[in-house]
């Protein structure tokens, strides 16, 4: 605040989107790790931030490795959804794929694993 007064992130985050500001979050070394919707592609370095949390693809029993998987956005792009590791996942190529598919529906569980149902 102009007077000093601190103010929390999630307050900082707030006053930004009223203010139609797109905030950004960066790490230690100000790589951007939080973007909001200024990009639909996440950056190298929230990739490498999902590798480490992730481990690898987030399909329930598959174990491809972090870096053959693909940076995909929970929540579509075109839907509203953030480019923000909070919103994103690995998965592997056959898994984004099928994440895309409008056959199929995506369910998130608890774990932070991911399955896939054919719709009916």
């Amino acid at each position: 605040m102009d007077d000093g007064t601190p103010m929390t992130a999630a307050q900082a985050m707030r006053l930004a989107c009223e203010a139609r500001i797109i905030p950004v979050v960066l790490g230690g070394n100000g790589e951007v790790l939080h973007q909001g919707k200024a990009r639909r592609k996440y950056t190298a370095a929230q990739t490498y931030a999902m590798h480490a949390r992730d481990k690898s693809c987030t399909a329930k029993g598959c174990d491809w490795p972090p870096g053959l998987c693909h940076a995909h956005h929970d929540t579509m792009f075109s839907k509203g959804g953030k480019t923000d590791i909070e919103d994103g996942r690995l998965l592997c190529p056959h898994h984004h794929a099928r994440a895309h598919d409008p056959a199929y529906d995506m369910t998130i569980h608890a774990d932070n694993k991911v399955t896939f149902h054919r719709r009916t």
